[in-house]
């Protein structure tokens, strides 16, 4: 019992190391897995970048919209994003990969990502780029793609091999979906990071599969902010909301949304035949439990939500700069290993007072307002006009709400 006990808090202690490093928890969901038919990619990112931006794209073959650290004023690496091709793709980042190899050069998978995003539209296109592109990569990574002909798959890249799983493939994916953490099938067995965030997340998606609700609104709300732990088998959200925290304290290192998360995407593919337009792209820009879901569409053009992009002021996203505030009322131990505790009654509570259980109302009206407008822009390419509307209806909405919010900051 003894050493079952250790081997425990070891297993616990390497997964919360991982923090220290680029750590994020991804899935693909294929139109098979979707409750709605529609392929979809997720990625909830883990990063030392705490100041997060959405940027719009032409400097290649296709436009496209793609998540950026604020200081990248140039947009030299892309986390995650879509073409006007309808292709969407991001990553997380392998530490079994590579093991023992020599190679220099490293962390070119934000590089690689805006090159698939400017030259490629369908998967085929990718796997061509996989094999022409210079080898060694300097890449460790496992991709999450989607395209608008519904194939759907991870690529576990390193820097001379890449490795397909592919969702529609019921051998390689029963359910229709794949989760990926930090660490490759295809590598060093028992290695790299992220096994419990992984299992978390297997839990979380089996559980919202069998109830047929595997939909971009739950990813959002119950992957991107989700506080089941699967060590414990512990879903806290339960507890704060019921009253029975023993404190208000909970240890989050484990969670699959942690001090380190700073930003989650959500892109929802289309169904065959469907114009590659009506791609949507969902970003949590900033500390996916204290900011707003919000969508985005190629087809706007740089017209963008002003709240998600970068501001030369106060050199960041006005929506991440909110959500950080936030933040801080999250995280108060600020001495020492302080980041270890999240003050979880701050988001949940059982008097639904919590900033989530404030958050994502205001998301339902936004959810509810763009499935009618997607339904309205079926099989077309949305109105320009249309777009803009919506992202100064989005805007408006965000600010008036973090604005009646400042008084209990």
């Amino acid at each position: 019992m003894i050493k079952r006990q250790f081997a425990l808090l070891i297993l616990i202690l390497l997964s919360g190391f991982s923090m220290t490093a680029d750590a994020c928890t991804t899935a693909i969901i294929s139109a098979k897995g979707s409750s709605n038919g529609k392929s979809m990619i997720w990625k909830l990112r883990d990063t030392s970048k705490n100041k997060n931006a959405i940027r719009y794209f032409d400097d290649g073959k296709y436009a496209y919209l793609g998540l950026v650290n604020s200081s990248d004023t140039l947009g030299e690496h892309v986390w995650g994003g879509s073409n006007s091709a309808g292709l969407a793709i991001m990553n997380s980042a392998s530490y079994n990969v590579n093991i023992n190899d020599t190679t220099q050069l490293k962390d070119q998978e934000g590089v690689f990502m805006k090159l698939v995003l400017q030259t490629c539209a369908t998967l085929e296109d990718l796997e061509k780029l996989l094999d022409s592109y210079p080898k060694p990569r300097g890449q460790a990574s496992n991709y999450g793609v989607i395209d608008a002909n519904g194939s759907a798959a991870y690529y576990e890249v390193n820097n001379w091999t890449w490795t397909k799983f592919d969702a529609n493939d019921e051998s390689v994916a029963p359910n229709g979906y794949l989760i990926r953490s930090n660490y490759s099938d295809s590598g060093e067995k028992d290695e790299g990071y992220g096994y419990i965030r992984r299992e978390s997340a297997e839990k979380v998606i089996a559980e919202t599969f069998k109830n047929n609700k595997l939909n971009y609104k739950s990813i959002i709300q119950e992957l991107s902010r989700c506080t089941y732990h699967a060590v414990f088998d512990i879903n806290y959200k339960e507890k704060f909301e019921n009253g029975t925290n023993e404190s208000s304290f909970v240890a989050s290192d484990d969670f699959i949304t942690r001090d380190s998360s700073v930003s989650s995407i959500v892109v929802e593919g289309v169904k065959p035949g469907e114009s590659p337009s009506l791609t949507t792209i969902w970003t949590q820009i900033g500390y996916p439990n204290t900011t707003i879901a919000l969508p985005l569409w190629v087809a706007g053009g740089e017209k963008i939500p002003s709240v998600l992009a970068y501001d030369k002021e106060i050199k960041n996203s006005p929506l991440n700069k909110l959500a950080l505030e936030w933040r801080e009322k999250c995280y108060p131990l600020t001495r020492a290993d302080g980041y270890h505790y999240l003050k979880l009654d701050e988001l949940i509570n059982q008097h639904n007072t919590g900033l989530m259980q404030r958050i994502e109302p205001v998301e339902k009206k936004i959810f509810d307002k763009t499935d009618n407008l997607l339904a309205k822009w079926a099989n077309k390419t949305p109105d320009t006009s249309e777009i803009s509307s919506l992202y100064n209806w989005l805007d408006n909405i965000v600010i008036e709400f973090y604005n009646n919010a400042k008084s209990d900051l």
